[in-house]
């Protein structure tokens, strides 16, 4: 088996970067299977690049191969993650790479799948191909960190994000914005990125709220909109209700409300009657392995200080962006503190990341 001995030169890593910057692209687009990238070359020349289809299919290798007009045989393949070995809704990746007669192998981390994991190096191998794997695995680790949570847990990748004034307000009726338009599209690419985006009742009903991506060319990708509402309060005449459709919209609730009840059915919300705990309050956890069930693999949560609190409690996020504006937002009529700043600093603030967009500051805190 391919160990630490491999040698990779400065063009064999120049060719997995770009495939690690192909599956880079098409993360959280994938649906169930990893975004995977592959760049195929030929005495020293890249003849094809794929990635992982809308959806997951078809896989990163079908497609290079099938995107390539020069003959394959003979070629390097520079994969970012194992290929699979095993029929499902689609062949083997292993076979095409055998019947296309491709040399050489190189992939840069294990599949996590019990199903693949390992077993490819030695199928390869049995057809003559040379295999190295190992390439750039710092690099593949990090961008295959969801989806390992995802297999081993069973749960979402968790993102949390809150807006903030430099005092720490995170909701004023004062204004609708407190950072600024830069920002904002960063938001909306993390809702782009996204399967599911949640919030409470509470916070819809205060900022009636659209939930969805609006980079231009990227609309169809807004993640599906997740409200939890225990006593089924979200407002009738919000945008969100207003826009329900192809059930993109899933409220978890437990009331007895059946009117309210049948005109969200009938609008075409996906309800789902989940049980409250002693306290009264839902159990997270296991409305996020729910959520897993549902394909929700990437969760954005743009709670307000109450649910944000209780998922930083529990340490569920994977990573937290606060945006922090330069400015102070007065303290008049009614207003919202950030009161969470120090539990995220205690449990969180070992990894973190901080950079500018305009005057605000962001900085992303690391499980």
């Amino acid at each position: 088996m391919s160990t630490k001995k491999d040698n990779f030169t400065p063009k064999d890593k120049k060719f997995m970067k770009l495939a690690l910057d192909l599956a880079r692209a098409r993360k959280g687009l994938t649906g169930d299977n990893p975004s995977v990238g592959c760049v195929i070359v030929k005495k020293d020349k890249i003849i094809s690049i794929g990635q992982t289809g809308y959806g997951g299919r078809p896989h990163a290798e079908h497609n290079a191969i099938s995107n390539c007009f020069e003959e394959v045989k003979d070629s390097k393949m520079y994969i970012t993650l194992e290929p699979c070995n095993h029929y499902g809704k689609t062949p083997p990746c292993t076979k095409n790479i055998v019947k296309n007669k491709i040399s050489e192998v190189y992939y840069s981390i294990d599949d996590i799948d019990v199903k693949v994991k390992g077993k490819s190096y030695s199928i390869l191998k049995k057809n003559n191909i040379n295999v190295k794997k190992g390439l750039l695995k710092k690099e593949a680790l990090n961008l295959y960190k969801s989806y390992y949570i995802n297999r081993k847990k069973q749960l979402p990748y968790i993102i949390g994000k809150i807006a903030l004034s430099k005092n720490k307000i995170i909701y004023s009726d004062t204004t609708k914005r407190i950072t600024n338009k830069i920002s904002d599209k960063l938001t909306h690419y993390l809702r782009f990125k996204s399967d599911g985006i949640l919030i409470t009742s509470k916070t819809l009903n205060i900022d009636d709220p659209k939930l969805n991506c609006r980079l231009e060319g990227y609309t169809k990708f807004s993640p599906k909109r997740i409200i939890l509402d225990k006593n089924l309060k979200i407002n009738l005449k919000s945008y969100v209700v207003k826009s329900i459709k192809n059930e993109n919209t899933i409220i978890f609730y437990n009331s007895n409300n059946k009117t309210k009840k049948n005109f969200l059915i009938k609008k075409g919300a996906f309800l789902i009657n989940q049980p409250t705990q002693r306290n009264e309050n839902f159990d997270l956890k296991k409305i996020l392995k729910k959520l897993y069930t549902l394909g929700i693999k990437n969760l954005l949560v743009e709670g307000g200080d109450k649910l944000t609190k209780s998922f930083l409690q529990k340490k569920m996020f994977n990573e937290f962006y606060t945006f922090k504006s330069s400015e102070n937002l007065l303290k008049k009529n009614k207003y919202v503190n950030f009161t969470s700043s120090d539990i995220l600093k205690t449990k969180y603030g070992r990894y973190k990341t901080n950079f500018k967009l305009g005057t605000d500051r962001i900085t992303i805190y690391k499980n």
